[in-house]
């Protein structure tokens, strides 16, 4: 069922902070935008506190998020929601979602971690995110000096891959000191690393991509071995994000391998 609500409403300006870091941390919330993200949250089992509507927006709404949403709905005027809104265009849905409570320590439970150690482009970060997902990755640690987690054009750039990760943030130095109390090995994406056509991944094993100019070392203050890309062609450096879809694409065939083996 949903409510209208007028367009100066208080609980507006509490969604429009989510806009900012500082009010997303503040309040543990964080909005996603437009029918698809809206949908892939659901799929993934997360309930939105309440989704803010335009009438066309509430039109485009499907029967299985209707049903499927826990929350209230509030109707608002199309000046509103773009007050609210994080696009130049707003699809007119904007949900609320309480942030989770995974920890940075709890991400060390035996399986697979992406690090993103100094990633501060967005595109990159979503990007790094949706490829870790594909190749089974889904634990993921921010460090403190990339982008944030639930800044609105990381989660879009993930399509939906947020919703079903376990995501923590985390200083460097804290990072390596939790993956050394869970007995993980850190492999860092370096030019100086053992060739990845060469390169063993250990079990344990968390896997560090770092700024394209700065690399890893600008975030994290050591790590236990590095692997390199091979460049036979012309070019300076990979984009971040392609470079750390080719090392995650490896580590998934050795895992396909190891699993195969008699």
């Amino acid at each position: 069922m949903s409510t209208i609500l007028g367009a100066h409403s208080p609980k507006l300006d509490a969604v429009r902070a989510l806009a900012t870091k500082a009010g997303r941390t503040g309040q543990r919330r964080y909005a996603i935008e437009g029918p698809t993200l809206l949908a892939e949250a659901l799929a993934a089992g997360l309930q939105p506190e309440t989704i803010f509507v335009t009438e066309r927006g509430e039109a485009a709404l499907d029967e299985g998020t209707r049903r499927d949403h826990g929350g209230r709905t509030y109707v608002i005027p199309d000046r509103a929601m773009a007050r609210i809104s994080d696009l130049e265009t707003s699809p007119g849905i904007l949900a609320v979602l309480p942030m989770r409570d995974d920890t940075p320590q709890g991400l060390f439970d035996g399986s697979p971690v992406l690090i993103l150690a100094g990633i501060a482009d967005p595109g990159n970060a979503g990007t790094l995110l949706r490829a870790a997902e594909i190749f089974g990755v889904t634990h993921a640690l921010f460090t403190d000096d990339s982008v944030e987690p639930h800044n609105p054009k990381v989660l879009r750039a993930t399509m939906g891959a947020f919703f079903r990760a376990r995501v923590a943030s985390i200083d460097g130095g804290g990072l390596v000191a939790a993956a050394r109390q869970a007995a993980y090995t850190i492999v860092a994406a370096a030019k100086e690393g053992v060739p990845l056509p060469s390169f063993t991944f250990p079990e344990r094993c968390a896997i560090a991509i770092g700024n394209e100019r700065r690399g890893v070392g600008a975030s994290l203050p050591s790590w236990e071995r590095s692997v390199s890309i091979p460049q036979p062609g012309r070019g300076e450096s990979l984009n971040a994000a392609i470079a750390g879809s080719i090392i995650l694409y490896a580590f998934s065939q050795q895992i396909a391998r190891t699993n195969l083996a008699p």
